[in-house]
């Protein structure tokens, strides 16, 4: 395999770090992009050279600044834009479009003046393609762009339209659309699944959320980095790959976890109108304390939906192969059980 010279968007997040650290095995020179603020202790340390040849270099800068984002991309083979802002709600809902649309905007235009850039894996996100109320989509899915659950949906589907209009025009630009990434890394607002078990195991969550028919396409955050690593390796410039998994309920992902752990499954369902109260009292604790709230009125706007979706097209051309929900939960309850952020 050839070793090239990558460039990280997002590379202190919970995807870009678990990428980085795969990138860096595979023996290539990593560009890691963080912000001077971030927290980098999901990285590898920097080294200079690890037993495969693989380096590890941090570099400073943010999406939204465009000079710092072209100076990073100096001497790059691939850029891997996987810097997203992502939450299901903030006080200030503007905040979305200058990092969600705008990075990637720089990113395409740092392409064009980098001039070594040889393809762009974008990471978007099946909020992107938008709904699938009562059946499984595929990559053909296009956002209605009727209505939006969140403020982050309508990022990420704006920002689509952008990278398939950068397709258009002959950019070598894969894109990829990871489901809910679960997993070990970071216990982020981005790992909903971890979060949820957390409430679940502390006594929090004693019920199913959500209705009997929502699904969502669930993906280990490993098979995802496996994904973006085959879709620079393979992916088809202008192609759009949907990098998911297991298409589930959060009654099945809940039945699960008490069958892994042996512990009681919840015994009833909360009623939306349930949550929809608890969300906005949570988002009116978190104006005060400051604290991103588990439970938010979009977020019940979400839950209402099913989000499922194949992936056979990554599996045919990208040699994509995601686990179960059964052995991906089998790995997250005891790591999370280890760090004693639950108990069972």
């Amino acid at each position: 395999m050839e070793k090239k010279v990558v460039l990280v968007t997002g590379a202190s997040g919970y995807l870009g770090g678990r990428l980085c650290r795969a990138l860096f095995n595979s023996g290539h020179h990593v560009k890691a992009f963080v912000r001077r603020t971030s927290d980098v202790s999901s990285l590898t340390p920097p080294t200079d050279g690890g037993s495969n040849g693989g380096t590890l270099e941090l570099v400073y800068g943010d999406v939204t600044d465009y000079q710092s984002l072209l100076q990073a991309c100096s001497g790059c083979h691939v850029i891997f834009h996987a810097a997203a802002l992502v939450e299901h709600w903030l006080p200030d809902p503007s905040r979305f479009f200058p990092v969600n649309v705008g990075g990637l905007k720089n990113v395409l235009q740092a392409y064009k003046e980098a001039g070594t850039i040889e393809k762009i894996v974008y990471t978007s996100s099946f909020f992107a393609l938008g709904p699938t109320d009562g059946y499984v989509a595929d990559e053909t899915q296009i956002h209605p762009g009727k209505f939006f659950c969140t403020e982050y949906e309508k990022s990420k589907a704006i920002a689509d339209k952008v990278a398939l209009d950068a397709a258009s025009e002959g950019l070598p630009i894969v894109l990829v659309y990871p489901g809910v990434i679960y997993g070990p890394g970071k216990v982020t607002t981005a790992n909903t699944v971890a979060n949820i078990m957390i409430e679940r195991f502390n006594g929090r969550l004693p019920g199913y959320t959500g209705q009997a028919n929502d699904r969502c396409s669930f993906s280990h955050v490993d098979d995802v980095v496996d994904g973006h690593i085959a879709a620079m390796d393979k992916g088809k410039p202008g192609e759009r790959y949907l990098l998911t998994g297991q298409n589930a309920s959060l009654k099945e992902v809940l039945d699960i976890a008490a069958m892994i752990t042996q512990t009681k499954k919840p015994s009833f369902g909360i009623p939306i109108f349930i949550l929809e109260v608890y969300g906005w009292i949570s988002v009116l604790l978190s104006k005060i304390n400051g604290k991103s709230p588990l439970i938010s009125p979009p977020m019940v706007r979400v839950i209402k939906h099913q989000w499922s979706y194949s992936c056979d097209k990554a599996k045919a051309e990208l040699d994509y192969h995601p686990r179960s929900l059964k052995e991906g939960l089998s790995e997250v309850l005891p790591w999370l059980k280890n760090l004693g952020l639950i108990k069972y």
